[in-house]
């Protein structure tokens, strides 16, 4: 019995199958992203979730048998594509749940990974460096997939429709889980070779991710990847009932109460403090209030008072950081943010505004 020949057998086997597998897991994710660039979610949100499944495309062209053959130039494009799939999760989990991205982190990951890609294109030059670069590049991918997950799994409890919620957790985390799964077995066998029956497995474990996520969005609930809308644009039944009735009373007297002034209060502990169940509390807000999360519920109230505190002369010289933190905001940043999201100017610009002399004609 031959057992080169075997070998050899078993693995053109392997191959065949790993390349049938890529070819089904491109098909399906190039399906995605027709639908998730149809669909109504935001620009930004469809944006970044194109770019994250292309970036997944491209790891199966880089890590198949056929890169090789492409084209010098087509084969830099994958690559870029492949290393940046990462940053890409990073910033669709900002977008999922509804987070402005750090731009100084954006662009420093953006450099280390194209920079560490550079590397290995240039290696004639840059070859001694090339161990360095790999281990940066991968180092920066895991960081950015464990802070993916890190904000799916703390964001998720502000997110009021609940279908959006359990999709957009599972979304994360299995594409975070496959990053990391990959970027480990890349490490384990020296960020340069592996074995066919490794990349098989990667292939099938993506393509099984991309065919599960793939049938939750052909579902085509419209709560998955909708925009967020502003209160009164939701459409609102009118035939509320009497437990509904009664807990909005109870909210709207926990409100009038100024509730929202305590820092670091969630939907759990408001519903602990109206002794209601949270998923009932989560309803109300959602469906008869037209709030699409819990944070936008409690910036309505925050930045009203923001602007009344902003334009009252008595306050002029009150510091936009006491302000924040007297209407429960942990910091500065996420006033700042959330007051021009709401106005279109910062604190500062709306109080200079507010104070300006009227033009003289």
């Amino acid at each position: 019995m031959d057992l080169g020949a075997s070998a050899r057998h078993n693995r053109a086997r392997m191959e065949s199958l790993d390349t049938a597998l890529r070819l089904i897991a491109i098909g399906q994710l190039m399906l995605i992203a027709l639908v998730v660039w149809r669909s109504a979610a935001s620009p930004p949100l469809r944006r970044i979730t194109v770019l994250l499944l292309v970036s997944v495309i491209g790891y199966l062209i880089n890590s198949g048998p056929a890169f090789p053959e492409l084209p010098p130039p087509m084969r830099l494009v994958v690559v870029l594509a492949s290393n940046l799939a990462a940053l890409f999760l990073w910033l669709f989990a900002h977008a999922m749940f509804d987070r402005s991205p750090d731009r100084r982190i954006t662009l420093a990951a953006s450099v280390l990974i194209v920079g560490s890609v550079l590397v290995f294109v240039f290696k004639r030059w840059t070859g001694a460096l090339i161990p360095v670069a790999d281990l940066i590049g991968h180092a920066v991918s895991a960081l950015l997939a464990i802070h993916a997950v890190v904000i799916a799994v703390t964001e998720r409890d502000d997110d009021l429709v609940e279908a959006r919620r359990r999709f957009r957790l599972a979304f994360v985390l299995i594409v975070a889980g496959l990053a990391m799964f990959v970027l480990a077995s890349e490490a384990w066998f020296g960020f340069g070779y592996e074995p066919v029956w490794m990349l098989t497995a990667q292939t099938l474990l993506i393509a099984v991710a991309v065919m599960v996520i793939g049938t939750a969005m052909l579902e085509a609930d419209p709560a998955l990847l909708a925009p967020p809308r502003l209160p009164g644009e939701q459409p609102l039944a009118d035939d509320w009932s009497p437990a509904e009735r009664v807990l909005n009373g109870k909210l709207d007297a926990a409100m009038a109460g100024r509730v929202w002034l305590e820092p670091g209060l969630t939907i759990g502990l408001l519903a602990g403090k109206l002794d209601v169940p949270e998923h009932r509390l989560r309803a109300l807000i959602n469906r008869r209030l037209g709030h699409r999360n819990f944070s936008a519920f409690l910036n309505a109230h925050r930045i009203a008072e923001a602007r009344a505190v902003l334009a009252d002369p008595k306050r002029v010289d009150l510091p936009v950081l006491t302000i924040a933190m007297d209407l429960g905001y942990g910091s500065l940043a996420p006033f700042n943010r959330a007051f021009r999201e709401a106005v279109g100017q910062t604190p500062t610009e709306f109080r200079r505004a507010a104070f300006a002399e009227p033009e003289k004609h």
